[in-house]
């Protein structure tokens, strides 16, 4: 086995856009769940922020929104990421006294963190995680060792140091997940176009990372390969942003999609494109 310490990404996840049947519900419910700070406000529209400067989380409804379909690409989870494993224990412990019941738990400890699982009042996946500490993830050969085991929550309880109060102000958007038609398609996009190393295999899926993260992007064919693409106002991801260091680096992805045959499209600040499965995604410069 291989030890590594983390480095920072060059590319990242940064924000995610979904579009939800009520607004108003769904903002009740991430309010609630969550804590979250409001930027910004409108009737159809509300971006949230975990540090009340950088948007994480975009919720949107669309006048002619309709219910998710199931079997199609698009959002499996998107994943927020806590700082400390405390903090996951704190929200434990406040999603049970809040939601109870009522909430469909998921949760897993897969080697290189620990997670929850659970969906929004619309059918959007989220997972809640905490990162093991990286010079514990395990790599050979250039792949990282994950898998998907029992949570033990009593453990993980144990941990509680405070009551929930609030997302804390360091947590990220840790990564996401998607369903996706072709891998083979998928991989070329996001390795040959986008600058994506390959980092775990999975029956059905690929995860993929930039400075060896154990995973900013999940993509599987998990609901049928060649699964058809949602409606344009479904339930579901609207899209997301990866984070780019630098506008040469965003220029080089450009020419190496390109080169691939995907074209992009400039929309005020950011370059938009497409993966093969029709996920669309904003590139951004750091600022």
């Amino acid at each position: 086995m291989e030890k590594r310490f983390f480095q920072k990404p060059t590319i990242f996840v940064g924000e995610v856009n979904i579009k939800v049947l009520n607004i108003a519900k769904s903002l009740a419910f991430y309010q609630r769940v969550f804590g979250f700070a409001i930027l910004e406000q409108s009737e159809r529209k509300v971006v949230l922020s975990a540090d009340g400067v950088q948007p994480l989380l975009i919720l949107e409804q669309p006048e002619d929104i309709m219910a998710k379909v199931g079997r199609t690409t698009g959002l499996y989870h998107f994943a927020i990421l806590l700082p400390r494993r405390a903090d996951l224990a704190n929200f434990l412990k406040h999603l049970i006294q809040t939601e109870g019941p009522s909430i469909r738990l998921g949760a897993s400890d897969h080697y290189v963190s620990e997670a929850l699982y659970f969906d929004d009042p619309d059918g959007n996946g989220i997972e809640v995680a905490s990162d093991k500490p990286s010079m514990d993830w395990n790599w050979n050969n250039g792949h990282v060792d994950m898998a998907t085991v029992a949570l033990d929550a009593n453990n993980l309880l144990a941990e509680s140091d405070k009551d929930w109060d609030g997302i804390p102000k360091d947590t990220v958007m840790g990564h996401i997940h998607l369903h996706v038609a072709d891998l083979e398609e998928t991989e070329n996009f996001y390795v040959n176009g986008l600058g994506f190393d390959i980092v775990t295999r999975y029956p059905g899926a690929l995860f993929a990372s930039t400075g060896g993260y154990h995973h900013h992007l999940g993509l599987n064919v998990w609901n049928g390969v060649g699964a058809p693409a949602p409606a344009a106002n479904s339930v579901g991801l609207k899209w997301f942003t990866l984070v780019l260091p630098d506008e040469i680096t965003k220029e080089k992805i450009i020419a190496r999609l390109s080169e691939i045959g995907v074209s992009t499209e400039t929309i005020g600040n950011s370059t938009v494109v497409k993966d093969p499965a029709g996920n669309q995604i904003q590139l951004r410069v750091s600022e």
